[in-house]
């Protein structure tokens, strides 16, 4: 009686299989119907290929990119590459007719008028906002000195700070004189620029003014003050620039100024006005920006003194050189 149970319940079993079977075939069917002229008469691998898997088929297909906010790249120019780092260098090389260092002529005593060669090189580095500390060096070479052709030599290191519209520097420099130590001397000095575009509502500034005063505190024990103004003319599309100049100097206790026989060393010392020439050497000869920028210097300057009783020369120097900054 068992075994007929269990064989009524296995019955029943397969035909339920069996009914839900078919029911799913006739569903695929008829979501997915075929052309009948198409299978009559196909043979069975034939019919195979043309029934409808029951596998949705994996449709692969291009979709487009959002456009990128960034631009497409390009080639460097010739003027990309260049020193946009933290550490900044400038070098001139000039030659001048006479060498005037604040209003005085450093021709060696009982020579004519020497010619003179200078050589001066800064090395800046660019912190941000904080002040940039920079060092330097330049050399006087009189080749007919019977002591030194290295006449001068001066070290001298310091901060800049842009705080616009101001420029803010401070030093300290030392002057040596090879096989003249008896000359030697040191100085701390300060300067403000002022930025006057933001004044004048310019593009560019049109004076410059400038305040400068330097103290010496080895030698002479004086201060040294000078006020001046500057602007350039950049001439359009010949890489030339014009910039005339004029300052003054004043003196307060400084013995390095006074007349031999004269205690006098207080007072207005000198002044001068000139004009510089840069011509750009980059453009005419295509030297790409990443190789520095370089350029052709002129000069042409008039000095005089104006209290008779301080230490000042008179005359028309000038010269000629060459700069490099990378």
């Amino acid at each position: 009686m068992g075994y007929g149970r269990f064989g009524v319940w296995v019955a029943v079993t397969a035909l339920s299989v069996l009914s839900i079977e078919r029911a799913h075939a006739q569903s695929v069917s008829a979501s997915a119907p075929v052309s009948i002229s198409a299978s009559e008469g196909a043979n069975p691998s034939e019919a195979d290929a043309q029934t409808p898997s029951l596998v949705p088929p994996v449709r692969l297909a291009l979709f487009d990119e959002p456009e990128s906010v960034y631009p497409p790249p390009t080639a460097p120019t010739p003027d990309e590459g260049y020193n946009a780092g933290s550490v900044n260098f400038k070098m001139e090389a000039s030659y001048w007719t006479r060498y005037v260092y604040r209003g005085v002529d450093q021709t060696t005593n009982g020579k004519a008028t020497e010619n003179s060669l200078q050589f001066r090189g800064i090395s800046e580095f660019d912190l941000g906002k904080l002040p940039h500390p920079f060092i330097g060096l330049f050399v006087n070479v009189f080749n007919n000195d019977p002591v030194s052709r290295f006449e001068e030599v001066r070290p001298f290191a310091g901060l800049k700070w842009t705080i616009k519209p101001l420029t803010i520097e401070v030093g300290y420099q030392n002057y040596l004189f090879p096989s003249r130590r008896a000359q030697d001397t040191q100085e701390v000095w300060a300067s403000i620029a002022l930025d006057d575009s933001r004044i004048f509502r310019t593009e560019k500034p049109i004076f410059s003014p400038y305040i400068y005063g330097a103290y010496d505190f080895e030698l002479y024990h004086g201060f040294y003050v000078e006020a001046g103004i500057k602007h350039d003319f950049l001439i359009q599309d010949t890489g030339i620039t014009l910039t005339p100049s004029a300052a003054a100097a004043y003196v307060i206790s400084d013995k390095y100024f006074r007349e031999a026989g004269d205690n006098h060393d207080t007072g207005l010392q000198h002044f001068e006005a000139g004009m510089t020439l840069g011509y750009n050497l980059n453009s005419l000869i295509n030297i790409p920006r990443r190789y520095g920028q370089w350029r052709l210097k002129g000069y042409l300057f008039y000095t005089d003194g104006i209290e008779n009783r301080l230490r000042a020369d008179s005359g028309l120097y000038g010269g000629g050189g060459i700069s490099f900054e990378y």
